[in-house]
This record gives structure tokens, C-alpha cells and sequence, in this order.
């Protein structure tokens, strides 16, 4: 299971990058504006999901943990493939998901190419009561300060020897429940989410 790539960004087009990976070029797909915020020659770092077919290996990438959990989320609804759902994640922010199902309304998720409304309103139901309104602007907005920051935590914690599904679940919550201008800070979220994972939780490092 390949849960993330760190590496040299490649190519990056359309919507899909080739990060090269220890000599190894992978082929991550992406949304477009994720594309356009990686430049030829720098490190990216992408949290990522491993679709598996009887006919092809797909990799899909996530500028942070929130994307991902959506991403997982709307390809368990019943109609919406990871090219649909990644579709959604082009066009709407997790926020904005989260706005539409908490609303009962199925019309943002309409307006996206590959969804009509049948698996719009399906989309819906399915996820009403599984995802919560952060309140963190969209992943398109000229500052990415907190998705920095929440990766920067991240790195930290594996650094610090924590499994990086342990450390990235604490990650996301911590910023779920953190006041804005508290998660901003990398040391601030970094003590907060140390203190979220407990002494009892270290026994689990790697």
C-alpha cells in the first residue's frame, strides 16, 4: 500500500504528476489546481490512495489528510469511481462537501462533469453524518498555510518515530477541533497533536 509519496516533481500537467521516488517515477493523478501549484525540479509531498483494478494500478494524490478521508469517503458511495470522485474534489473543497451533505443539498455536486442527479443526491445520503465542517478554506485559495502546516506536523511525527496512519489521523482531528488561528502555527499544532496521541499511545511507535 503506498500511503505517500516525498519526492521530485517530474512532469506535471492536465491533471496528473510524475514524482520520481528513490529513481522510481510515479504517475500520481491529481486535481488541477494541485497540478498547477507544483513546479519542475521541486520536492512534493502528496498523501495518496492505491486504486487497484483487475486491469491497471491507479494512484491518486491529496495536497493534505482531509482531501484523502473525502476522497475514500466518495468512492465507498455507490456510482462515483475515483475518477468521479477526484472529479469532486476538483470542483468543491472537503468544506464545501461537508456544507452540501450537512444542507441536504445535492446541487454543488450536479455541477460536476460524470454526475447526474441520481448518484448527486445518492452522494448525499451516503455521507450525511460522516463528515464535519472544518471551517478551513477551500484548497484553492491563494494561501495554503494550514495544509502546509498540517504536512509539516506530519513529517514531524514520522520523523519522531510515529506510524504515519497514527500520526496522520491525529493530525486531522487536531486541526478539526483547533481554533484557525491556533493551527497556523506548526509548533502550536505540533504540541497539540503530541498531546492528542498520549503517553498510552507511544507503546505503538515504530
Amino acid at each position: 500500500m503506498i500511503s505517500s509519496l516525498r519526492g521530485t516533481v517530474l512532469s506535471a500537467s492536465g491533471g496528473t504528476a510524475v514524482i520520481e521516488v528513490g529513481g522510481v517515477g510515479f504517475s500520481v493523478q491529481l486535481t488541477p489546481d494541485h497540478v498547477l501549484s507544483l513546479r519542475i525540479g521541486d520536492e512534493a509531498f502528496v498523501m495518496t490512495s492505491l486504486i487497484v483494478r483487475e486491469d491497471a494500478l491507479s494512484l491518486f494524490g491529496f495536497a493534505d489528510v482531509e482531501q484523502l478521508q473525502v476522497f475514500e469517503l466518495l468512492t465507498g458511495v455507490s456510482g462515483v469511481g475515483p475518477k468521479s470522485a477526484i472529479g469532486v474534489l476538483s470542483v468543491l473543497s472537503p468544506d464545501q462537501i461537508a456544507e452540501a451533505v450537512a444542507a441536504d443539498d445535492d446541487a454543488p455536486f450536479r455541477k460536476v462533469s460524470g454526475i447526474g442527479p441520481k448518484t448527486a443526491k445518492l452522494i448525499v445520503v451516503s455521507l450525511s453524518g460522516k463528515l464535519v465542517v472544518t471551517r478551513r478554506a477551500p484548497v484553492a485559495r491563494a494561501s495554503a498555510a494550514p495544509s502546509s502546516v498540517g504536512d509539516s506536523v506530519l513529517v514531524a511525527l514520522v520523523g519522531l518515530g510515529w506510524p504515519e496512519k497514527v500520526a496522520a489521523e491525529a493530525v486531522a482531528e487536531v486541526i478539526t477541533d483547533t481554533d484557525e488561528k491556533l493551527r497556523d502555527s506548526v509548533q502550536t499544532l505540533l504540541r497539540l497533536t503530541l498531546a492528542r496521541l498520549g503517553p498510552a499511545k507511544q507503546t505503538g511507535r515504530v
